[in-house]
């Protein structure tokens, strides 16, 4: 299962005065350190989202062919089609470049493909349907640069085409043979931001198209926004800028198609919506029409202008997702059955027959976090089978693949996530081929969790230090809310709600604080009252009753080891002293443990046996502050110098344990 390792930054991030001198707090600084901001002047452009931060979309290769093409198109009236994909990024930029293109008086059909029967991007099928609809021009959002053959299909049939899109292109660097291919990826590409949404790229064509941007961005800014935060790009710079502008706009005038999905999804009318509420409540809504085969009704939704109709489609795309959830989770129960009593040590590779292809990537995902491996679930229809792949840790899952590729139909994607096709037949060869190239790499098992920043002193964690840390937003990806830690935290009372998430109230040096873990009861960990856990927590501002208080949300949990920090002490990290402080010994602690040491007393080889020598009712970690400062002092001797294996000695004169550098240093935090 899951292992419980933590990486824990017991050293402070590297800070710089400048940053407290521009009036910043300590989590603040902390936060914009470990994006290695030293000054003031990076501060100010880091969380800047102004205008500013925006470029010039005719610096995107071959946007001049493609805004000449468009203007003809709309000269000529011709009938144009606005081909997308089924995700929310895909649904997005279908929407707006539709709206846009019939804003200008043309006839323009949306499309986007069915997930089961069309897959992903241009197909010959529905190049052939849309030209018998008379299309002339067809447009492709978020897909289409590695639909070469597609592409000259098309022209065959007397289609031109234009690619916009996000994605890589391909290994050998040919690319569609197109009116114009605008992907912000593509090699001597000169646009400065790598990271655009398939929505930002789209946007980008309408801005060059009209000749301007404000116009533009205003009407179309809240698509983008929720496009790109779901699609998980960097939000940094001028998607920073593009998702900043959405979230006024979903916030005080969105699109009735918005407005409904907002209200649908239970998001409170006083709450001001979030980056973080696009990832976990809207993004997910939109993707499941995709995922459950019915992406159209997503793109009905943002298309609707009727506030009554766009709430009944809202509620039929709520109704969606919760299927969708039921769907997961029977996948889910019947993964985590297969891997009943097993302890598996190379990636996990699932097949059965119906699994549904839209939510077996989440399933995926699922079961890589909870055994800490990659993990690739198929679906089989007969002797063919689809499969989605979810890397875990720096495991370069597409070199995998490619190294195991003699035993699969096709693949595709990249190294943390990928699809396949492949033989009834082959799955359990493919299983052992991925075992043994797993092996032979043997790539190092990562933390179950990566903290970003310890807390040792829990007033740190004020209203006014958590309030700051919203000058972070947006946050999501490239700009995350740093994950912090606390240890050693006693348990003073939980409880399970009925939604099945379990609060907590913990306490640490006189500190009283509340959290909540979504998602987890106290089952999960065979809570105690009294017992003490490590929490790896996001804080936030609650507001109750009129009362402002900080919650840890938390996102991990454990049973508190002593281990780890005694490792770190015992090994003479300095930058323990962080986290040791509030084990600092008093003088009655030294002498309880000099008692109860002999002449014969030597100190075993390793830390687990070593803390096992501690007095009944010490913390592990003062005893390895006393005797790592018995070593100091010379009370302690080994023949390397170390801790391991040392024994008592004698020494002239009167030991200054206070005097010591881990004591100064433990004074002085």
């Amino acid at each position: 299962m899951k292992n419980n390792r933590w990486a824990i930054p017991f050293a402070a991030a590297s800070v710089h005065s400048e940053l407290y001198s521009a009036g910043y707090g300590p989590l603040l600084v902390e936060a914009l350190a470990l994006h290695g901001i030293k000054t003031r002047a990076d501060a100010e452009v880091f969380l800047s989202s102004g205008e500013d931060l925006l470029h010039d979309p005719m610096l995107l290769t071959d946007m001049d062919k493609a805004v000449e093409r468009i203007h003809r198109a709309i000269k000529n009236k011709e009938c144009t089609a606005v081909f997308g994909d089924y995700d929310a990024d895909g649904i997005t930029s279908t929407c707006i470049t539709t709206h846009y293109l019939r804003s200008k008086g043309l006839i323009c059909y949306p499309y986007i493909p069915d997930r089961l029967k069309d897959g992903y991007g241009l197909n010959k099928s529905a190049l052939h349907a849309l030209r018998e609809k008379g299309v002339e021009l067809l447009i492709s959002v978020d897909c289409g640069i590695s639909a070469v053959e597609e592409v000259e299909y098309a022209h065959s049939i007397g289609m031109d085409v234009i690619i916009t899109d996000h994605h890589e292109c391909n290994r050998d660097g040919i690319l569609p043979n197109a009116v114009a291919v605008i992907d912000c990826k593509r090699p001597g590409d000169n646009y400065p931001n790598k990271n655009l949404a398939g929505v930002g790229v789209a946007l980008k064509l309408l801005c060059a198209c009209e000749g301007s941007w404000e116009k533009v961005i205003e009407r179309y800014c809240d698509y983008v926004a929720v496009g790109t935060v779901a699609d998980v790009m960097p939000l940094l710079g001028e998607n920073r800028y593009l998702v900043c502008r959405g979230l006024k706009k979903l916030n005080v005038n969105p699109d009735p198609g918005f407005a409904s999905l907002i209200s649908a999804s239970g998001i409170k009318p006083s709450s001001e919506i979030g980056a973080g509420d696009i990832g976990f409540r809207i993004g997910p809504r939109i993707n499941a029409a995709g995922r459950m085969y019915q992406a159209d009704l997503a793109r009905e939704l943002f298309m609707c202008i009727d506030k009554d109709r766009s709430a009944a489609l809202a509620e039929r795309l709520c109704l969606l997702n919760q299927e969708r959830k039921n769907v997961q989770d029977s996948i889910s129960a019947q993964a985590f059955k297969m891997l009943e009593g097993k302890n598996p040590e190379t990636p996990i590779v699932l097949s059965a027959d119906d699994w549904q292809q839209g939510v077996i990537g989440i399933v995926a995902s699922k079961v890589a976090e909870e055994f800490g491996l990659p993990a690739i679930m198929i679906s089989m229809d007969g002797e063919n089978g689809k499969g989605s792949c979810r890397s875990y840790g720096d495991f370069n899952l597409y070199e995998a693949l490619s190294a195991c590729s003699s035993y699969l139909t096709g693949f595709g994607g990249h190294a943390k996530a990928a699809g396949l096709t492949i033989k009834k037949d082959m799955v359990a060869p493919f299983r052992e081929a991925m075992a043994d190239y797993y092996r032979e790499h043997n790539p190092e098992r990562p933390p179950s969790t990566i903290c970003d920043m310890f807390i040792c002193r829990p007033a740190a964690l004020s209203v006014k230090n958590v309030e700051e840390l919203n000058m972070l937003e947006p946050c999501g990806e490239g700009n995350e809310r740093p994950l912090m830690c606390m240890l050693d935290l006693k348990v003073d009372d939980f409880s399970n709600t009925n939604g099945g998430h379990l609060r907590l109230r913990v306490s640490l040096d006189g500190y009283h604080m509340d959290g909540i873990y979504f998602n987890h009861i106290s089952t999960d960990f065979n809570l105690r009252h009294g017992d003490y856990i490590d929490l790896a927590f996001n804080p936030e501002i609650n507001h109750y009753l009129g009362t402002t208080s900080v919650q840890l949300n938390v996102t991990s949990l454990r049973k508190h080891n002593p281990l780890e920090l005694c490792r770190e002490i015992l090994g003479n990290n300095e930058c323990a002293a962080r986290a040791a402080v509030r084990y600092r010994p008093e003088r009655q602690d030294f002498a309880r443990i000099w008692k109860s040491f002999n002449a014969s007393t030597v100190l075993d080889g390793s830390v687990e046996e070593i803390i096992s020598q501690c007095p009944d009712g010490m913390e592990p970690e003062k005893f390895c502050i006393c005797i790592m400062t018995f070593l100091e002092t010379g009370l302690l001797k080994s023949a390397d110098g170390s801790i391991f294996h040392a024994s008592p000695s004698h020494i002239e004169g009167k030991a200054d344990l206070e005097g010591s550098r881990i004591m100064r240093t433990l004074r002085a935090k």
